[in-house]
């Protein structure tokens, strides 16, 4: 249970087409994350698998059945929205039994669902609590709860982590990402942070004006970007690109050099610049370099880097880790024996 197939699913407001012809597999237990910059159609995408939307044209299967036009509740799918929209005056155990109540299901087996998801979420503590008196990750968790107990084929989730603080995020992240691993259930993940994106999905959707770009493994997108546009948004801090006279000595319209392969000297290298602002974290240290002719260029290096504001220093690419684009964009694959 749980398999999902786009097949020339199209979008259209008007004249405005926001999903032309796409054609997408999400396979059974997958956690597939759909990635991409404001407006590129990953939440318009996930409200037409969720029937929210209607299609313009094609078709969405779920399980080898046509769901196209079947309405959203008899899908048997399950949406975690970025607002918890949990009912204030009732308690965690009413607002997790919502759905069964709806449903006319047995209360017996309204409590024994809403007892195993509360488990499975660690919210057996609260369940006579109201959401008032919870934390915002308890609440985003009450929220998962709701849709875990109707069992459905699949999770649709819609950036449900962007009320949260930065240290709820990272533990709400892992906490989906168990959650995936206990239930094995299909999840489908919207989020425009690639940082998200990487940690956590099985394969990754990156879209662009409601296209796809790549479909992938988060480390076949890292290595092995198909464009300059997928190369750019996968990966943190941002690849380094160079053009002009510099790229063409390596055989391109384009380089791209992620700032984990710059290798720092200060004594040789290919480029010579100076160095900017330098920011320490501890682990690693980001150093913003500015060399003539080319944009700054971003260096991570491990730990304390030794050097400071205004040091000349040289900069070399790691040659097996380099990239190279087409005038147009796409990658340059370099022949293998």
């Amino acid at each position: 249970m749980g398999k999902i197939s786009l097949k020339q699913v199209t979008k259209a407001f008007g004249d405005a087409e926001v999903i032309p012809p796409l054609d997408l597999d999400i396979n059974e237990g997958e956690f597939v994350v759909f990635v991409g910059p404001s407006g590129c159609g990953k939440s318009t995408l996930l409200r037409l698998i969720a029937g929210l939307e209607d299609v313009s044209s094609g078709t969405i299967e779920i399980d080898g059945q046509n769901a196209t036009e079947v309405p959203p509740a008899k899908r048997g799918l399950a949406m975690v929205f970025q607002s918890y929209a949990l009912y204030p005056h009732m308690s965690v155990r009413k607002n997790i039994a919502f759905p069964l109540k709806m449903a006319k299901m047995d209360p017996a087996e309204q409590e024994r669902r809403v007892t195993a998801a509360a488990k499975v979420l660690n919210l057996t503590d609260y369940l006579d609590r109201r959401p008032g008196q919870l934390s915002g990750g308890q609440r985003q968790r009450v929220a998962i709860g709701r849709a875990i107990v109707r069992e459905p084929a699949a999770f649709l989730f819609d950036e449900p982590l962007s009320n949260l603080d930065a240290a709820l995020r990272v533990n709400m992240r892992l906490e989906i990402s168990e959650l995936h691993q206990s239930l094995a259930t299909t999840m489908i993940y919207v989020t425009h942070d690639q940082v998200e994106a990487m940690t956590m999905a099985d394969k990754i959707v990156v879209l662009r004006a409601g296209r796809i770009e790549q479909v992938g493994t988060p480390l076949e997108l890292y290595r092995t970007p198909a464009n300059q546009f997928v190369a750019g948004f996968i990966g943190s801090p941002k690849m380094n690109f160079i053009t002009g006279e510099e790229a063409a000595r390596f055989g391109a319209h384009t380089i791209g050099i992620r700032p984990e392969h710059c290798v720092l000297s200060t004594t040789d290298g290919t480029w010579k610049g100076k160095v900017g602002v330098a920011e320490h974290l501890g682990s690693d240290t980001f150093l913003y370099v500015t060399v003539p002719g080319m944009d700054p260029l971003t260096v991570r290096v491990q730990g304390e880097a030794g050097v400071h504001h205004g040091d000349t220093v040289f900069i070399s690419p790691v040659a097996e880790n380099l990239h190279r684009f087409e005038a147009n964009g796409l990658a340059i694959r370099q022949a293998t024996a």
